[in-house]
């Protein structure tokens, strides 16, 4: 880096000699010759997000005193000095991009008026820019982050007289009329895309078929960010394809069974309705049978809490999907033993989902509420004060609901470590929302009564109380599986999927109804 110093860490960095940074400028222009002579179209310069451009180009970070520090003229040295070797040693005949941050976001930090000066010298070696942001909450927005957050700083720079090659612009640009607006007023000459395309590789085609109903909505879950980074698999809530992609056939569209089968689903929820969809694509003969009077199971809560629109956006287009399919819906209609008889079908598939957990161990829980029923019957929601009962990720967000839209002074208690199983990069998100909207976690209470007015906890030994108007039960949820055991003998082939078969989030749902739908008749 430019500076020697420990990082965050802990680890020592050694500041960068001249001969270091040539050396490097030597890798950059390798790599691009390595690129081409691959094949490949465009060498993409990673310039943002903290990486070794940004450090430079940062008067909060480049602590040099030398001629590569100081001055914007000094700071942005290195990184030109990079470009340039990069097109000297490429030629003419390949496309180098940059994708760098239009801001620091911090006081003291660089701007769109300095890249703007930056990217003035710097079009001399590149053909396009991409603007991001610094920030790490920033630069990999969550579903807590506004849409399309990077649009002013790109304005800023293509509009700043300086600038003459294309600036593009990315962040949290997954809808298409949005892409439209920004390049058809100007702000970018265009857009980027990235979670968007994950959660949808068709984007661009159904998009101009005229077809945006049909395309698939990123959740901005950082799924596939948390999953990549933390456990080196990388993997998307709502698109179970991604990483499967061979068992697809070779023109990317699904498989048709070898063998048609008579499929009956329990379960209208997330889980049921993507083995619905894929299975009927496949060919088979599908019965989706939902209990309740509509479909969605558990996620029809993002149309109540107003701060899950992406959700309420997947919600909407997977429902879609499934009445668009060839599969029979029956509403209203629960699967027993006596229905599974009268069909006699090939294939079960069980996605019965999950019942909550009622903490009947708790004296006075009677006196508390269902987290779904919250959201299915908000009249139960009574008075200022309410206090959650479980700090796991649907406590918490359900806390930042009443607490930012309702208004409600929230209270949230939590045995253990509140959010122990939320991935990094989504607790960023959800950590802005606690602090946004106000509400009071406390870890390591112990919860002891629920009177009528409030929360008897003990914590590190001394007896607490937590004042509510009325409390709510977020301490899990439990398979509901009878079904799958009383159906065993009656049916040839029996799958469980979603919640039914282990509780989790989105994607194990998606996940686990995609597949066992891709895997009848192919014996």
């Amino acid at each position: 880096g430019p500076n020697d110093e420990l990082s965050m860490s802990g680890d020592r960095v050694q500041a960068m000699t001249e001969a270091d940074m040539y050396a490097v400028a030597e890798a950059y222009a390798d790599a691009a010759c390595y690129m081409r002579d691959c094949g490949f179209d465009i060498a993409h310069v990673h310039a943002g997000h903290g990486w070794l451009f940004a450090q430079y180009i940062s008067p909060i970070v480049n602590k040099r005193t030398d001629k590569y520090g100081g001055s914007l003229e000094n700071r942005m040295r290195f990184p030109l000095m990079c470009l340039k070797r990069m097109r000297e040693k490429v030629g003419k005949q390949m496309i180098i991009s940059m994708r760098m941050s239009g801001s620091e976001r911090v006081q003291g930090g660089f701007t769109p008026e300095d890249i703007a000066v930056f990217i003035e010298k710097a079009q001399e070696y590149i053909d396009f820019v991409e603007i991001t942001t610094e920030g790490w909450e920033y630069s990999m927005p969550s579903a807590y982050m506004d849409r399309c957050l990077n649009v002013p700083f790109a304005e800023a720079i293509k509009n700043s007289g300086r600038v003459k090659i294309p600036v593009f612009v990315v962040g949290c640009i997954g809808n298409p009329a949005d892409a439209e607006d920004i390049i058809a007023k100007g702000k970018a000459d265009g857009v980027s895309m990235s979670r968007a395309l994950i959660a949808d590789p068709r984007l661009p085609g159904k998009a101009q078929a005229n077809r945006p109903e049909d395309i698939r909505p990123c959740l901005r879950c950082m799924c596939c960010t948390d999953g990549d980074n933390a456990l080196h698999s990388f993997h998307c809530s709502v698109n179970p394809i991604t990483a499967h992609e061979t068992r697809l056939r070779w023109d990317g569209t699904i498989r048709p069974a070898e063998n048609r089968r008579k499929v009956l689903i329990a379960g209208g929820g997330p889980a049921g309705m993507a083995a619905a969809v894929t299975a009927a694509r496949r060919g088979h003969d599908v019965i989706l049978c939902e209990k309740s009077g509509v479909l969605g199971g558990v996620i029809n809560y993002s149309r109540v809490d107003t701060l899950k629109t992406d959700l309420l956006r997947y919600r909407n287009y997977i429902v879609r999907q499934t009445e668009k399919c060839a599969a029979d819906i029956r509403l209203n209609t629960e699967v027993t033993v006596g229905l599974i008889e009268n069909e006699a079908p090939d294939h079960l598939i069980v996605a019965t989902g999950a019942e909550s957990i009622i903490p009947v161990f708790l004296k006075g829980y009677e006196n508390g509420i269902d987290i779904i029923d919250m959201y299915d019957n908000p009249e139960l929601i009574k008075g200022e004060d309410a206090v959650i009962i479980g700090g796991g990720l649907s406590g918490v967000e359900a806390g930042i609901f009443l607490a930012g839209v309702k208004g409600k002074n929230v209270t949230v208690l939590e045995k253990f470590k509140a959010l122990s199983a939320v991935g990094r990069s989504y607790g960023w998100g959800v950590d802005r929302g606690i602090k946004e909207s106000g509400i009071n976690i406390i870890e390591y209470a112990d919860c002891e009564e629920i009177l009528p007015d409030g929360v008897r906890y003990v914590r590190d030994g001394t007896e607490c109380f937590a004042k509510a108007d009325t409390v709510i039960f977020a301490v899990g949820r439990r398979s509901s599986r009878s079904l799958y055991f009383a159906a065993a003998g009656k049916v040839p082939f029996i799958d469980i999927i979603g919640d039914s078969r282990e509780v989790g989030q989105l994607r194990g749902a998606i996940s686990t109804g995609w597949a066992a739908a891709m895997d009848i008749g192919n014996y």
